[in-house]
């Protein structure tokens, strides 16, 4: 009963190492964002696709009440998955961070500076007592200085740079898919087909386009845009995913 009550001291305390250096609430918030639906981020020299999953579980819930993707400044989109709460959060923190750099510079803020900004914020709820951590990840992408990029935050408060990956469910087996078929040189039209292939690679069926949402940041207008439920359905025909039951 000892040993387990110690372990428990662990579990419980976001300041506490455990004795082999873990820190289990982090772990914890980690499969948080294992238990919602997929995202994934795309990088290709013609801009950023960002993509998810967001079926709905009720036919009596508004569609548009369920976000996952995000404009967070004109040229930077958030995809997220986790508790959808904390992606909010986390969300208006880096919309007011964008605001502040325009302000304070004159010019749009970094999708690389953005992203350290987050993190740093994400890290603190890993030390201090009485809070913990955020039980989402983000994938954030955009351009900047006429380059795309594409980066992921954990709830650590690590940022890590990205040419495609995914985050929530099936984390694996559509990072098996992506890294198959993902292609360098590959148009930013190619990147929206080959991210609902993804996508559908861990759905049985194929897809619906009100059960997901896609939006992309071209290279050459470096503006954040959604795309409609017709523009993709018509990517999902394009490339055999339509869910037969919609046709």
């Amino acid at each position: 009963m000892q040993g387990q009550s110690q372990q428990q001291a662990y579990d419980r305390g976001i300041t506490i190492f455990s004795p082999d250096g873990r820190l289990y609430q982090v772990e914890y918030a980690r499969e948080a964002v294992k238990r919602g639906t997929a995202s994934i981020g795309i990088r290709t020299p013609e801009g950023v696709v960002l993509a998810v999953d967001k079926r709905i579980r009720s036919p009596l819930m508004e569609r548009t009440s369920v976000e996952k993707i995000h404009k967070a400044d004109d040229h930077v989109g958030i995809a997220s998955a986790g508790h959808v709460a904390d992606a909010r959060q986390l969300i208006d923190f880096a919309r007011r961070q964008a605001q502040v750099n325009q302000l304070r510079y004159g010019e749009p803020i970094g999708v690389e500076t953005l992203t350290k900004a987050v993190t740093d914020h994400i890290q603190q709820y890993t030390q201090v007592g009485g809070a913990r951590p955020f039980g989402v990840a983000l994938i954030i992408g955009g351009i900047e200085d006429g380059e795309p990029r594409l980066y992921e935050t954990d709830p650590s408060g690590t940022p890590y740079e990205w040419q495609a990956l995914a985050v929530g469910a099936d984390r694996g087996e559509i990072e098996d898919y992506l890294e198959a078929n993902y292609e360098a040189e590959m148009t930013l039209e190619e990147g929206v087909g080959l991210a609902l292939a993804a996508l559908a690679s861990v759905n049985d069926g194929g897809l619906a386009p009100e059960g997901i949402g896609v939006a992309t940041i071209p290279t050459e207008t470096a503006t954040f845009e959604e795309l409609s439920d017709e523009e993709t359905r018509e990517y999902l025909e394009a490339n055999d995913l339509l869910d037969t039951d919609e046709e």
